[in-house]
């Protein structure tokens, strides 16, 4: 078989050598978590809580622009490295200049219906008007960068299954850091309001956008743009091995709309702005585990392909445990940190401070779950099972969270909506673990 140009997939399969492709990935999806936080530190600060309550209020439409993306993007992936595992890398390039210009066209088409749709999404929520106004404000903005930020979710992932997990950190850190420096000078300096701060976040994600283009253009690298062939069963393939993903963007959106309607129900426009507060630290510790599984994901796809099943095993025993001990430092740092994050966003004496101390320490106990249930479905996706990484993807992100969004408000009220997110992680997990050993003999992991 012939080897790739890029040597990282024959190394041996140590806690070190893991580490080393994945920490830098690891970084990447926290820099990336810290744009979103970014916006809501400076506006929270310099524009208030209900323009806080509005950035939460449109990721529900920004979940479903990006949700086609990130289902391409993360299936498109793993069959590429499939195919580059197993010595077809003509073929791989083949298809990722064509899943490249795939995306690009699913950009335009996203961007066109979010403007046509953008005052009949806010205009029946029944929100204030100045809330709704920051919304339509924010997303107006936002859309403006849908095709760079499609290009960025891909561009991320590509650069890590290349082998250049390092330059995908890079281009991240440095996207985070021009998000900051533009959210001081946008809002702070000029004064531009909340369509600064998304403007400011468009041209962080564009960054990685930009860089990606420039760098795949090469052709000395493991992957690059080559005269595309669109296969309609590779982009079959990508799409039914990536819904999990997709599904797992679009009902967070879907739930995020659910958690803030039931809020605005029990508390109203503060109890939005603590969700979000709320969502912010569950983000950054789930971007540590997502940020191990997108790194790991193309040594799975690449030793599966080559059947190397003995690499295959080292992977997945070694990475539960790493998500164990990330699990456990998450979880008590949480704790240890909640009065003083909290006070980051908003003061100890308004009343969305109390509800986002209460709530982060409630929400606190999802850290032992999230973890394990994230990797087993970034494994199944990287094994080319989309069915079964989708069921544990849906039955996590939307059934289970369903089920106890309904039930515990009902019993418990504003703290059951604290305790819907543990209790549907802890569903989440047995079904997880379930579907770890029923296939770990198939795979052999």
């Amino acid at each position: 078989m012939q080897q790739p140009e890029n040597s990282v997939y024959q190394k041996p399969v140590t806690l070190g050598n893991i580490m080393k492709f994945a920490v830098p990935t690891i970084a990447m999806t926290v820099f990336m978590s810290f744009y979103t936080m970014v916006d809501g530190l400076f506006v929270s600060n310099l524009i208030g809580t209900e323009a806080l309550s509005a950035i939460n209020l449109t990721a529900p439409v920004i979940s479903l622009v990006t949700a086609i993306s990130t289902m391409l993007a993360t299936g498109g992936s793993a069959v590429i490295m499939r195919k580059m595992g197993g010595g077809r890398q003509e073929e791989a390039r083949q298809d990722f200049t064509a899943l490249i210009i795939v995306n690009a066209v699913v950009g335009l088409v996203m961007c066109g219906l979010g403007y046509l749709c953008l005052d009949l999404i806010f205009s029946r929520a029944g929100l204030s008007e100045a809330v709704a106004a920051y919304c339509r404000t924010y997303l107006s903005r936002y859309l403006i960068f849908t095709v760079p930020i499609l290009l960025m979710n891909n561009f991320t992932l590509y650069m890590i299954a290349a082998g250049k997990s390092m330059l995908s950190m890079v281009c991240s850190v440095s996207g985070g850091v021009l998000n900051i420096v533009l959210d001081y000078v946008f809002l702070a300096l000029l004064d531009t309001g909340i369509g600064g701060a998304a403007v400011a976040t468009g041209l962080g994600y564009s960054v990685t956008a930009v860089v990606g283009l420039v760098v795949f253009a090469r052709r000395d690298g493991l992957l690059h743009f080559q005269k595309p062939v669109f296969r309609l069963g590779v982009l079959r393939e990508a799409a039914v091995n990536g819904s999990s993903e997709m599904a797992t963007t679009l009902v967070t959106g879907i739930i995020t709309l659910l958690f803030n309607w039931t809020m605005l129900h029990y508390v109203g426009e503060d109890g939005v702005a603590a969700i979000t507060i709320i969502m912010y630290v569950l983000m950054f510790a789930s971007s540590l585990y997502t940020g191990y599984s997108y790194g790991v994901a193309p040594m799975i796809s690449y030793y599966y392909g080559e059947q190397n099943h003995e690499k295959l095993h080292r992977l997945v025993h070694t990475s539960l445990l790493v998500i164990a001990v990330i699990s456990v430092a998450t979880m008590v740092l949480s704790f240890a940190v909640t009065e003083p994050l909290v006070s980051v966003f908003t003061r100890p004496d308004h009343p969305v401070y109390q509800l986002a101390v209460t709530g982060n320490r409630i929400c606190t106990a999802a850290l032992a779950f999230i973890g394990f249930n994230i990797f087993a479905s970034g494994l199944f996706t990287a094994l080319s099972n989309g069915v079964v990484s989708a069921v544990l993807a849906f039955s996590r992100s939307f059934v289970f969270m369903l089920i106890t969004m309904l039930a515990l408000p009902a019993l418990f009220g504003v703290n059951g909506i604290w305790l819907a997110t543990p209790a549907a992680e802890l569903m989440a997990l047995v079904l997880s673990a379930a579907a770890f050993f029923r296939y770990r003999k198939r795979y052999r992991y």
